[in-house]
């Protein structure tokens, strides 16, 4: 299931393009207006997700890529030993790899990840992300989504239902 690691490459290089086309278009923290409830507003994020110990004195910084180098060398071995029908099971992890491949090259050259995408309602704000990012949650959500697919044939299965 190896053959499908493209679509990690493809995350992680269209990640960095859109990083550096907003390092070279966008202010720190002044936000661009593209429509209401969607701006660009570059910032930096020293965390996690939602900026989770971002105020941290920097140790998070390393804590964080020794993580998602952890994750994405467990996510490569599940992906050696899965099945070849497991095809959306491959898409999900190979999603996730290529975000958390993405954000850790941000958190090894610059101790901070580059966040872009601004997106609110009235006066909340999401949490600003970036393609890395979407490319985790999407994989996250095709995983369970799978999971489930497969957990429901399972029960068919094993009770005699077809």
């Amino acid at each position: 299931m190896l053959k499908w690691l493209w679509i990690s490459l493809l995350v992680v290089v269209l990640d960095q393009i859109t990083k550096t086309v907003a390092v070279d278009s966008l202010v720190l923290y002044q936000p661009v207006a593209v429509f209401p409830g969607f701006n660009f507003t570059l910032m930096h994020n020293q965390g996690a997700a939602f900026s989770f110990l971002s105020d941290a004195s920097g140790w998070q910084r390393w804590f964080f890529t020794i993580i998602a180098i952890g994750v994405s060398i467990g996510i490569v071995i599940w992906l050696k030993r899965l099945p070849a029908d497991h095809r959306l099971t491959a898409v999900s992890l190979t999603l996730i790899l290529g975000g958390a491949v993405g954000n850790v090259w941000d958190r090894m050259l610059l101790g901070y990840v580059i966040d872009f995408i601004d997106v609110y309602y009235a006066t909340y704000h999401w949490p600003a992300f970036n393609i890395a990012d979407s490319a985790i949650t999407v994989g996250a959500c095709l995983l369970i989504l799978d999971s489930l697919r497969h957990g429901r044939h399972a029960h068919k299965a094993h009770s005699g239902q077809s």
